[in-house]
């Protein structure tokens, strides 16, 4: 698939501080959903606001569509869609106009049906005549949104875009975000909650202190980096484990009635057969077996630990 926005050797510092961009490159393919998972201050904003232009980079080079972002920046800024994590909109202008204007802004003439559409998406249509100052957290957030798509853009990028969003209205936003990946917008979205991520993205990428640690496929990374847990859940509890059974690195759990077995799963041989084996010739008997992976929670973690 080819890409549509390519970032190179991209780096930012600003007046004071560390650098808040080092030599980031990225490829973004046309029609994913990539989440950029980092702590607070990672560089997540910083990298989403050269993109939009919105950053001058210290080095490096950015192209959206085939436009660089600097020269061209008109075409390229005329292709994305942003909602920052703020709440920035004019309080006591309604609804429909508020998106009306966003689609002027971009120099693209009146579509009632697009802005009815955009509107009904984000259940904001029963809301289109309310004043945004008589809007709940989140539905200001959705008018965010619905100002970011006004102008039909194919790429949208959503700051943190759940943040104070109650459960179910979170839902709906990523069944909307799924919808237009559908139809074949790329979506680039920030996220604290590794859920939404886990739940939504094609792609992870993970960011800390500038650095772009990776990016890579949510399968293959969970694959790739998790490790599965054993659940060993014997028929009799013991007090202790076997000095023989030391090289397994084995837990014991709930009073000694369960014992715990970590294994890499992309290791040829898993040792669980000689396991059951070597625990049986010791008087140890298994009742029942289960295992868990990690999640992306924990890989995450554990990544940006590695870079801290």
């Amino acid at each position: 698939m080819a890409s549509i926005i390519s970032i190179n050797n991209l780096s930012k510092t600003y007046a004071s501080g560390p650098p808040a961009l080092r030599d980031v490159s990225l490829e973004i393919e046309e029609g994913e959903i990539l989440a950029l998972l980092g702590p607070n201050g990672a560089g997540k904003t910083t990298l989403i606001s050269a993109i939009c232009g919105l950053v001058r980079p210290s080095s490096g080079t950015v192209t959206v569509g085939g436009h660089d972002i600097a020269s061209d920046f008109r075409a390229a800024r005329s292709l994305i869609g942003l909602v920052p994590q703020e709440i920035t909109i004019e309080p006591f202008e309604r609804v429909i106009n508020t998106t009306r204007f966003s689609r002027g802004l971009f120099g693209k003439p009146r579509d009632e049906a697009h802005i009815e559409k955009v509107l009904r998406s984000l259940s904001l249509w029963d809301k289109r005549n309310a004043r945004n100052l008589e809007l709940s957290g989140g539905m200001k957030r959705r008018v965010l949104i619905a100002k970011a798509l006004s102008h039909e853009p194919r790429i949208l990028f959503l700051d943190e875009p759940t943040a104070g969003v109650d459960v179910s209205l979170r839902r709906e936003m990523w069944d909307l975000v799924r919808q237009l990946r559908d139809e074949g917008v790329t979506v680039i979205l920030t996220t604290h909650y590794i859920q939404e991520a886990e739940e939504m993205a094609d792609r992870i990428g993970v960011i800390n202190r500038g650095q772009l640690l990776l990016v890579e496929d949510k399968a293959t990374l969970i694959k790739r980096m998790g490790r599965k847990q054993l659940t060993l859940h014997l028929q009799a509890p013991i007090a202790r484990m076997p000095e023989t059974l030391a090289g397994y690195g084995l837990r014991l759990s709930d009073g000694g009635a369960t014992i715990l077995y970590e294994y890499d799963t992309q290791s040829a041989r898993t040792g669980i057969t000689r396991l059951l084996a070597d625990l049986s010739e010791v008087g140890i008997f298994v009742r029942d077996l289960d295992s868990t992976q990690d999640s992306l929670e924990q890989i995450f973690l554990s990544l940006v630990e590695d870079g801290a």
